[in-house]
């Protein structure tokens, strides 16, 4: 599981430095991934410190560091 979260988180990084800074919504919409694998990729990113979240409103925004 570990490997697969890695890989998933690896996509993840790679969107948002295509996209740049967006919501879950927008990552799940756009990258077919689900929402529980991209929490725990999130959090495997951000364990590592290479991404950033921001709220604005009832908006989560993440965006790479």
């Amino acid at each position: 599981m570990n490997e697969e979260i890695g890989n998933i988180a690896g996509e993840i990084w790679k969107f948002l430095n295509e996209n740049g800074p967006a919501s879950v919504n927008k990552i799940t919409t756009e990258t077919g991934i689900g929402r529980n694998e991209i929490h725990r990729a999130l959090g495997w990113l951000a364990r590592e410190e290479k991404v950033s979240f921001e709220t604005n409103g009832r908006t989560e925004t993440i965006s790479l560091v």
